[in-house]
């Protein structure tokens, strides 16, 4: 079977939230395709049990070019500082709005506290995140990408997930109509919407990953739960040129969950 293998060493890629999980998988394969990586995150140092080395460090010693900008992307003038940390490359070609949080309550139990980071975080870090790498691209007269994480959220309610599933569902809409507006630009936006991954977002969701029953055995999960670098290639082929003619779309990446 073949495989994609698209070429970004010309490119700027910057993924926020990617000092860890689906973040860290996705500015690793962006790496590894040439690009210069802008690793943006709150943190430096990874999360998961067993990795020490930063993603940029792990690009860099691959022979890759990546940098680490300090990020709370809730906060939109760190989102400036972060686009324009990324003109020392040539400017921001692809923008990742991954950088998500994530708490489990039941809707009865949602304080306001609770609901307005996450809401800060996920819903607007992502319009911020998309509005400012857009028009800096527009700016530089250099048409972009910007892709945004989502989830299988989105589109289907779930127990303990509506503070959560709220901020998914306004991703899709700020991706349908931010490439409404920008096609005329030449910037395309798109979304990947991520099923059940294993990663450290959820405490425990590793391991409860490993005990998922194997494929075609659990009704509402045709396939099984994913690793992170599973998602990456969805990342890649969107930002490609092999998308070219792809905006306002969400590319899901859930194992069949949604058509379970």
């Amino acid at each position: 079977m073949g495989t994609l293998n698209p070429d970004f060493s010309d490119s700027t890629v910057i993924v926020t939230g990617a000092s860890a999980g689906i973040g860290r998988a996705v500015a690793l394969a962006f790496g590894e395709a040439g690009a210069t990586v802008v690793v943006a995150d709150v943190r430096e140092d990874p999360k998961a049990d067993g990795e020490s080395v930063p993603t940029h460090e792990r690009i860099r010693d691959a022979g890759g070019d990546a940098e680490y900008v300090e990020t709370d992307v809730s906060d939109p003038d760190q989102i400036r500082t972060l686009i324009a940390a990324a003109r020392e490359f040539g400017g921001v070609d692809v923008m990742v709005n991954n950088a998500g949080v994530y708490t489990k309550r039941r809707f009865r139990e949602v304080t306001l506290e609770e609901f307005e980071e996450v809401h800060a975080v996920n819903a607007r870090g992502t319009f911020f995140g998309t509005q400012i790498a857009a028009n800096d691209m527009i700016d530089r007269g250099d048409p972009g990408v910007v892709i945004n994480t989502s989830s299988d959220t989105q589109g289907r309610a779930a127990w303990d997930h509506s503070h959560y599933a709220a901020t998914k569902g306004a991703i899709r809409m700020i991706t349908r109509s931010a490439a409404l507006e920008l096609a005329a630009e030449d910037v395309r936006v798109n979304a990947v919407a991520p099923g059940p991954v294993a990663t450290e977002i959820r405490e425990g969701w590793s391991e409860e990953a490993e005990e998922m029953a194997p494929t075609g055995e659990t009704p509402d999960l045709p396939l099984r739960a994913a690793d992170p670098e599973e998602l990456a290639g969805a990342y890649l082929f969107l930002a490609s040129d092999a998308a070219s003619y792809v905006t306002g779309e969400t590319v899901w990446v859930d194992g069949g969950g949604h058509v379970s």
